[in-house]
């Protein structure tokens, strides 16, 4: 989950937890997958809970907002959608999803847990995900506080079953890599090798969300004799997504083959938000 529902209703913006996992009038909660290659490979959309389907839209490109061909999508952000109505002034909307995914039509009554579509990249987007929006009555509802009393957390009274964590920030992917990969690379899902040379460079790679300025990454390289490299870099801005790699050249002999072990650490005044670790062989 990268992005909530503002709480903020002036220009600034505040997440349910006091935190800045959001941008100004935000009405939803984004689910991002960590990759296109992911978003390419299919992954469903369900119901959040039994209803009727008020509205579909099926037919809109996927393609990132920004990018040569991209259309104009004014007044049509959310992309290939679905509106659920579930009584009593409830509805949902799911948006960005895969041009021709969608599996209902307006009439149809569908289960909670129900395969809606796919996730795509349809809309006002940067990045394949879900745009999760909750109303009641016209009015946006944050399921993690839908009764507008949380304190910089969740509520104890939510929409959801089970209440899924709401990392402040953390890792989406990491990987190794023979050289900085590109940042499309990155974000494509195709940055990462499960090989490298022997005499060639070992870069390894983290790619972050939710970042603040002061946030500390951290790269360590372990080899089959012990450690080989870390080091720490210290962020400079907020930032929804960024990228950031580091390694080191072979020596003049290479380097031993075998597995080497990456880890990849993000911090905040010294708390450990998230830790990925990442293997590779040498050969």
């Amino acid at each position: 989950m990268q992005q909530f529902v503002d709480h903020d209703s002036s220009a600034g913006v505040i997440d349910f937890a006091c935190g800045s996992l959001t941008y100004d009038g935000h009405k939803g909660t984004d689910f991002a997958l960590p990759s296109l290659a992911m978003q390419a490979q299919g992954v469903n959309v369900i119901a959040a809970a039994p209803g009727t389907v008020r509205g579909v839209r099926n037919d809109m490109v996927d393609i990132l907002q920004g990018q040569a061909g991209a259309p104009d999508v004014s007044s049509k952000e959310c992309g290939n959608g679905v509106v659920i109505d579930h009584g009593n002034g409830w509805e949902t909307q799911y948006c960005h999803m895969a041009q021709g995914s969608v599996t209902v039509r307006s009439g149809d009554h569908v289960a909670m847990g129900q395969v809606l579509g796919q996730v795509g990249l349809s809309g006002q987007t940067q990045f394949p995900h879900v745009h999760f929006s909750v109303r009641h009555n016209g009015e946006v509802v944050d399921p993690f506080d839908p009764n507008d009393e949380a304190t910089c957390g969740p509520s104890n009274t939510t929409l959801w079953i089970d209440t899924p964590p709401t990392p402040a920030g953390g890792l989406i992917s990491t990987g190794f890599a023979p050289n900085v990969p590109e940042y499309t690379e990155v974000k494509a899902g195709t940055a990462g090798v499960v090989e490298l040379d022997q005499s060639g460079n070992i870069v390894l790679w983290g790619f972050s969300f939710g970042v603040q300025s002061g946030d500390e990454m951290t790269f360590e390289i372990i080899g089959p004799s012990g450690p080989i490299f870390e080091h720490t870099e210290t962020l400079t801005r907020d930032q929804a997504m960024v990228f950031r790699a580091s390694g080191k050249r072979a020596p003049a002999s290479g380097w031993d083959t075998g597995d080497y072990a990456g880890m990849v650490t993000l911090q905040r005044d010294g708390t450990e938000l998230d830790r990925q670790v990442i293997n590779v062989t040498v050969r």
